[in-house]
């Protein structure tokens, strides 16, 4: 009976399987995938754009500008105005001097703001100003 008994005790003073390595290594995996994810920055605004048979997919690393149908100026969400236009451009622009500005305009907005616009942009120094439509004659 005292074979048992000791048995026992050596069972009780084993622990168990040490979580501490494995959270350890799903937090560097998490930090990484962070790290590596490329961020896209919307408009912040749904803007209707028009259609155009030679529609192209947006480039991920682009300015981003929205012209709404009352005729806001929309950056990530905030409104800039037409007067801010060049001061935003300049300012990412310095980051990299070959990102394209994208003006996703409105179908029914003003074309004399995007003119503007337009200006404002290649006023800060951007080489690469295009207006983004919808793919599809649908």
């Amino acid at each position: 009976m005292g074979r048992f008994s000791d048995s026992t005790n050596e069972d009780e003073g084993e622990t168990g399987i040490d979580m501490s390595p494995l959270i350890d290594c799903v937090f560097i995996l998490l930090i990484f995938f962070i790290v590596t994810t490329v961020f896209v920055e919307e408009t912040g605004v749904e803007v209707d754009r028009p259609q155009a048979t030679s529609a192209s997919q947006l480039e991920k690393t682009s300015i981003l500008i929205a012209l709404t149908e009352k005729g806001e100026v929309v950056f990530g969400g905030r409104e800039v105005g037409v007067a801010g236009v060049r001061s935003l451009v300049s300012r990412q622009l310095q980051k990299d001097a070959e990102i394209p500005v994208i003006i996703q305009a409105d179908r029914v907005s003003q074309s004399g703001l995007l003119v503007r616009i337009i200006d404002e942009a290649k006023l800060a120094g951007a080489r690469k100003v295009s207006v983004a439509t919808r793919a599809g004659n649908g």
